[in-house]
């Protein structure tokens, strides 16, 4: 049985989407409602354990999910593709990258997790690790990594769509491979063209984060700071993040 996926889109440039810890291949909200599917062919893919590919099993890491996505990209006939990863999928999609570079165009990273993990204290891990199993921290992770400025019933939405969309074996798998993972040494240097794309009101994936990771790792890597958004811009600020997702896809790559 193959992962399960989501396409929109018939456009000749091609483009796997990766989700986040709390997401699924349905979970990326009005962001599809405003891409360009008359230049652009999408494929939101779901992990094993999420989604419509919650009966799958697996090992639930990171190389899996790379070999995964690429078994997709086999199955749709796309030789080269853009990626874009968010959250811990922004991990996923540079493990892609480091499977088969030849096929990976271009990188957007939207709220991304480094490719060394993220910096947790004993105290911060075992928080989120609670979290598989009460559904309040899964609330509260989101809250927090928002701003703590947005509608508790968006907030109530994003925590449904996560228990009914990841087993939790899944969930508490993938915790450990996106936030224990260290193979920046792999992807230091690539000369991919990258865009990073942090929101303003995100208090754990800061610009000084990713200028101290991403921007300097990748040459050619470029970051913006998407305004009034949090941890969740394609929920918070759709049409912008379209666009500059879009828009970075369209340019010219590095002379």
């Amino acid at each position: 049985m193959s992962n399960t996926y989501r396409s929109f889109g018939r456009g000749p440039r091609k483009v796997i989407c990766l989700h986040g810890w709390f997401g699924s291949a349905g979970g990326w909200g009005p962001l599809v409602d405003v891409l360009d599917g008359e230049t652009f062919s999408y494929a939101f893919m779901d992990y094993r354990g999420y989604g419509d590919s919650k009966g799958l099993s697996g090992d639930f890491g990171m190389d899996e999910i790379a070999a995964d996505t690429l078994a997709l990209a086999d199955r749709l006939g796309w030789r080269r593709f853009a990626l874009i990863g968010h959250s811990m999928g922004g991990t996923a999609i540079q493990r892609v990258l480091v499977q088969a570079p030849a096929r990976v165009d271009k990188l957007v990273a939207v709220t991304p997790v480094p490719a060394n993990g993220f910096p947790f204290d004993e105290a911060g891990y075992a928080f989120f690790e609670s979290a598989v199993a009460d559904p309040a921290v899964r609330r509260q992770i989101i809250d927090n990594t928002t701003g703590n400025r947005l509608t508790g019933v968006w907030l109530d939405q994003i925590v449904t769509h996560s228990l009914e969309n990841s087993t939790p074996e899944a969930f508490g798998a993938y915790l450990q491979a996106w936030a224990r993972s260290d193979f920046a040494p792999r992807i230091k240097g690539n000369p991919v063209p990258i865009k990073v794309i942090a929101g303003e009101h995100d208090p754990a994936i800061s610009a000084t984060l990713m200028r101290d990771t991403f921007l300097a790792w990748y040459p050619n890597a470029e970051l913006e700071i998407m305004p009034n958004a949090g941890h969740y811009p394609m929920f918070e600020t759709p049409i912008a993040l379209a666009s500059s997702i879009e828009r970075f896809l369209l340019a010219r790559g590095p002379v």
